[in-house]
């Protein structure tokens, strides 16, 4: 939300309150105060009158500052509210200086506040670092004119099925924090754009807008700064960030009304910063083992029944392209029915019958589905009567033509509508349903009212939560947990505890590939621990070339699937080659799978995403902070895609030794870019120096023994250095320990926790020694 014009003016219609002085300051056990005016108060007529924001300063959790800004405390509560695990008992260290300024101090993570009657000044260290402050001219109360608020409501007004992000109010409340020299911003969800957002304003408002826009299916009120540290704003509505765009030093963030809420979390990495804030909003689950495998979809509007679905299966197996979850797009249901929930009988006349003999062929099965019932769907009249869809304000039901007829919207935040939902869910899990598509639930309409009363700019955002929610939720009740599976595109903050969630509706060229990475490491460093996408994008049909080099893309991302539009997406309707390339790194994925879920228990532990920018790991290396064409899957294992034709990638090594790749045994130094040619079945696959990776005796399951036969690889170990690796099971139990040491060109390798048979190598090529 820009409102200056430059520097030292506001646009007409706006006036701007800064606390200007800290005019008094309470404190007790848990917190400070501050009472701030909005000019230097010289004597008592001063006093008379004018707006005073009273901004209070804790702690609820270790490493992270709790702020709240507050002009009018009466002003109307507003719900729904995100759900935050924050801990009652936890109290921070309130102490007063000699000088008269405070301290709160949570873990190593502090807020120093100035003295009474001084200018405002405040400002968030990690022992003592500086990582960011706010000082004159930042945090501000913003009143909008009568007129201004006229001329952006009808501004605002638009189609039914596009909300309107105008919720009323005529006040906001902004903060600003300081940009330093270098510094660089990131996350605020998946963001397609350039993945740096130093520059960009950013909107928390999700819509259905496809890869190549500013526009977001999960928008999250998180960033994180190359400094180590993050803030989350707590409010579910349209929260606005200026990140180096209106004021070029400063990174911005206004919300409507009356009050504002944060969180600024401190730590050594941003990986710390992310296991902090999903210690406040909730960890990632742990998706099942069998999820990490290929997953084969009949794609969107082709032609399919139950002949066809054979047929690809049957071919997988033939050319021995191992499968492990196959998916039914949205006709598996009637057209113009859709979510009806109910199997379109001309083209699946025996749907448990045909599961059955699906799972007989060691397949996991995934349907789609949307929160969104056509009027012609047969579940429509009950719903209707039972007041379960969203309404208009007049009482009547919201319905549109958009996407189906007469389409109406199911209100989850009445609790029969949520337990008739989770009924069809937990029904479809007992045919043999694995998991579950959720798909749409972006374009949630303002206009309208919900059973609990929830205000609808709110709930625009929110709605994902609660009909993603009710989904996993209702998977788990069925499956168990650690068993409970989504393939969700639309999410909001809270939304990481159900996973997994891919990337949207891309297109099928190298641009989109790219533009699709950027969203995904954008969402992971916003707090979600899982990524996945359609490969070779989803629209328009791509290249035997692009299918080949996304394939290895998508195959060494956590979650793998081929899906598409209007065209089937197996390889052999590409090339032979294709085939090929597919199965190569279907099996080495499978291969990985020991340290591939080991990662995946570790993010489900503290949150840290499975697949990540450089900068959660290297913060401190200048060269990777800015790098958005490779990534870290896993804490070991740095892949590159190839992004082009000529099978040329650019790819950046970290200071700290020797990085190995794992298919060719190659040895770099790090702290180097690299320009390399790849063949399809190459690409950048570094392990880390000082790492182990275990690989499995993979049989064409991404769900086995991890522990049987493993075979230990030691990668650029340096002398007097140790290497440590935790192999679980499927049910995310340790199975195996490893630890290597090296003393001289010697490596001993111990392993613990099973009696099973392993091998143990060095990649550099040392002597091995196993106990």
């Amino acid at each position: 939300m820009k409102i200056s014009d430059g520097f030292w003016l506001n646009k007409p219609g706006y006036s701007v309150n800064y606390a200007t002085q800290m005019y008094s300051i309470e404190t007790d056990e848990r917190s400070v105060t501050v009472y701030a005016t909005n000019q230097w108060i010289g004597n008592r007529g001063m006093t008379l009158g004018g707006p005073m924001l009273t901004v209070r300063f804790t702690s609820t959790l270790a490493n992270s500052i709790k702020v709240t800004i507050e002009h009018f405390r009466g002003a109307k509560k507003k719900t729904p509210s995100f759900t935050l695990y924050e801990d009652a008992s936890f109290k921070p260290q309130v102490t007063k200086n000699d000088d008269g300024s405070y301290e709160l101090i949570s873990g190593s993570t502090k807020v120093k506040i100035g003295a009474q009657g001084t200018e405002w000044n405040i400002s968030y260290w990690y022992g003592d670092k500086l990582l960011t402050k706010s000082g004159w001219r930042t945090t501000s109360l913003i009143e909008e004119e009568e007129w201004l608020t006229q001329n952006r409501r009808t501004a605002a007004s638009g189609s039914r099925f596009f909300a309107k992000t105008d919720d009323g109010e005529t006040s906001y409340i902004r903060e600003m924090l300081n940009i330093a020299v270098g510094e660089y911003i990131y996350g605020f969800g998946e963001k397609f754009s350039t993945f740096v957002k130093n520059g960009q304003t950013v909107e928390v408002w999700n819509n259905d807008g496809g890869t190549c826009s500013e526009q977001s299916y999960k928008s999250i009120p998180f960033f994180v700064s190359s400094r180590n540290y993050g803030v989350f704003v707590n409010d579910p509505g349209n929260v606005t960030f200026e990140v180096a765009s209106e004021t070029v030093s400063k990174t911005a963030f206004t919300v409507p009304g009356q009050k504002m809420e944060y969180f600024i979390f401190g730590g050594n990495t941003v990986a710390d910063v992310i296991s902090a804030y999903t210690d406040l909003t909730g960890k990632p689950a742990l998706p099942p083992a069998y999820s990490f495998g290929l997953w084969l979809s009949t794609s969107f509007t082709t032609s399919y029944d139950e002949e066809t679905v054979n047929s690809f299966i049957d071919e997988m197996k033939r050319r021995d392209i191992p499968l492990d979850v196959f998916h039914f797009d949205c006709f598996w249901m009637k057209e113009f029915e859709w979510t009806s929930f109910e199997w379109d009988s001309r083209m699946f006349p025996d749907p448990k019958g045909m599961i059955s003999r699906l799972k007989d062929r060691g397949l996991k099965v995934c349907v789609w589905i949307n929160p969104y019932v056509s009027q012609k769907a047969p579940c429509f009249d009950e719903l209707m009567k039972k007041g379960y869809f969203i309404k208009n304000k007049d009482g009547s039901v919201f319905q549109c033509d958009m996407w189906q007829p007469g389409l109406a919207i199911i209100d989850f935040t009445d609790p029969g509508a949520r337990e008739w939902f989770a009924s069809k869910i937990k029904g479809l899990a007992e045919l043999g349903v694995d998991a579950i598509k959720t798909d749409f639930g972006e374009r949630i309409p303002t206009d309208v009212i919900y059973s609990d009363g929830s205000d609808p700019y709110k709930m625009h955002n929110y709605y994902t939560y609660l009909y993603n929610k009710t989904v996993f939720e209702a998977l788990r009740d069925v499956k168990g947990v650690n068993n409970a599976c989504l393939f969700a595109r639309s999410a909001t903050v809270g939304g990481q505890q159900f996973p997994v969630h891919w990337g949207g509706d891309c297109f099928s060229n190298y641009e989109s590939m790219w533009e699709t990475l950027r969203g995904g490491l954008s969402l992971c460093l916003s707090g979600f621990g899982f990524f996945s996408h359609d490969i070779s994008g989803f629209e328009a049909t791509g290249t035997p070339d692009l299918y080949k080099r996304w394939t290895a893309f998508g195959l060494m991302s956590t979650h793998s699937r081929y899906h598409g539009n209007s065209s089937y997406r197996v390889p052999w309707n590409f090339d032979e080659e294709s085939c090929d390339v597919s199965r190569h790194f279907v099996k080495l994925k499978g291969r990985l799978m020991p340290y591939l879920f080991a990662n995946a228990v570790n993010t489900h532990k503290t949150g840290v995403p499975m697949m990540r920018a450089m900068v959660v790991d290297y913060s401190s290396d200048r060269a990777a902070l800015t790098v958005d064409t490779q990534y870290m899957l896993g804490d070991t294992l740095l892949t590159a895609p190839v992004f082009n034709e000529e099978g040329v990638c650019d790819f950046y090594l970290p200071a700290g030794g020797t990085w190995t790749d794992i298919q060719t045994g190659e040895q770099l130094e790090g702290g180097s870019w690299y320009t390399k040619k790849y063949d399809y079945f190459g690409m950048p696959l570094y392990a880390k120096p000082d790492s182990i990776i275990v690989y499995g005796d993979y049989k064409g399951k991404a769900e086995y023994d991890y522990a049987d036969n493993m075979k230990i690889v030691v990668y650029g170990l340096a002398d007097g250095h140790t290497a440590e690796a935790v192999v679980y099971d499927k049910d995310a139990q340790p199975a195996a320990s490893v630890k290597a040491v090296r003393s001289g060109d010697t490596i001993t390798v111990t392993v613990t926790g099973t009696d099973k048979p392993f091998t143990a190598e060095s990649a550099q090529g040392l002597t091995v020694i196993t106990k």
